[in-house]
């Protein structure tokens, strides 16, 4: 069987997430892909009236051939979003979780 494409896998799920924000909110949305160093964001930065808008609701990296998932603030959540894309467990780190607690997640823990 032929190894996916983890790239293009992280990038579709992020451009999935930016196109889902209301036409009010697009220009708050950027999407960053650093393919050299293998990190994916999605972040949102503007301004709503008088109150500064920057979040990070996604960043994903890449290392050592697994998908290190660092922050989601999705409702699905992106571990489930890439294991139906056909990731399996073990190329998943919860990154956002503590070291000694993804021994019990059932996904890699590094």
């Amino acid at each position: 069987m032929d190894r996916l494409d983890y790239r293009e896998i992280i990038e579709k799920i992020i451009q999935q997430h930016a196109r889902e924000q209301s036409e009010k909110d697009l220009d708050k949305v950027q999407v960053v892909f650093d393919t050299g160093r293998d990190r994916y964001l999605l972040l949102y930065v503007g301004w709503q009236d008088e109150e500064r808008i920057h979040g990070c609701p996604i960043h994903i990296d890449i290392k050592d051939g697994k998908i290190w998932i660092q922050q989601d603030f999705t409702e699905e959540g992106l571990a489930n979003q890439l294991l139906e894309l056909g990731v399996p467990k073990t190329d998943i780190v919860l990154g956002f979780r503590a070291p000694y607690v993804r021994q019990f997640t059932g996904f890699s823990v590094a």
